[in-house]
């Protein structure tokens, strides 16, 4: 990707993620606060993040064996098809995958943040950026298709757009995981309901509109 702004929005996708609480924190602050201790919060965010990363990396690698031999004009509307999909169910039935106690290891938490992540369509939102401004070493031809680039090329690309993405996530995540937890004490559980916000809502209007952008760009 050229310029500054894909890895700002990247990153801006990543803090918008670290801020739903679906994605994550809400479980790290709830494991901290049953544990009574902050380490509990900091070591519940990296299995946490690790899952939502790949998440977000096997979505982006499928985007890049498909955009192989799919037309640009094919592949934009493929996106925003389900990236509509996905939104409009999220705003009508939204649902979450149902994991284990709260008593669960670093693994339960990887594979269970990795299930949001998908079932959110975290890694779809990743894609309309792709699409705005591909990959080095990829080149329109003149039916506007995108023919594979080398192998060596765009690897690095993506490896730093899932980490870029991934580390906005986890830094937001962190900072509102651990003020709930520093604020608990004194304020309790009124303070999470005075400041709750519907992020199923917000999720499934970020979808659709990452839906116009994928057909727009």
């Amino acid at each position: 990707m050229t310029g500054s702004w894909p890895w700002v929005v990247l990153a801006l996708l990543g803090a918008y993620h670290g801020l739903n609480p679906g994605m994550g924190w809400l479980f790290a602050l709830a494991l901290g606060l049953q544990e009574k201790r902050r380490g509990a919060v900091i070591k519940a965010l990296l299995p946490i993040a690790a899952g939502h990363a790949a998440a977000i990396a096997i979505a982006i690698l499928l985007f890049r064996v498909i955009q192989s031999f799919l037309p640009v004009r094919t592949l934009k509307w493929t996106v925003a098809i389900i990236l509509f999909s996905v939104g409009a169910y999220r705003l009508f039935r939204a649902s979450h995958p149902r994991g284990a106690g709260m008593r669960v290891g670093g693994s339960e938490l990887l594979v269970w943040s990795f299930l949001m992540a998908s079932a959110h369509g975290a890694g779809l939102m990743i894609i309309p950026v792709l699409l705005a401004q591909p990959m080095p070493g990829m080149k329109h031809t003149m039916a506007g298709a995108m023919p594979v680039a080398p192998q060596s090329l765009g690897v690095t690309v993506l490896t730093l757009a899932v980490v870029v993405h991934t580390a906005s996530m986890l830094i937001v995540a962190g900072i509102l995981a651990l003020a709930f937890f520093e604020s608990y004490e004194k304020l309790g559980l009124r303070l999470l309901r005075n400041t709750w916000i519907n992020f199923d809502l917000l999720w499934a209007a970020a979808l659709l509109i990452a839906g116009f952008i994928a057909l727009l760009f």
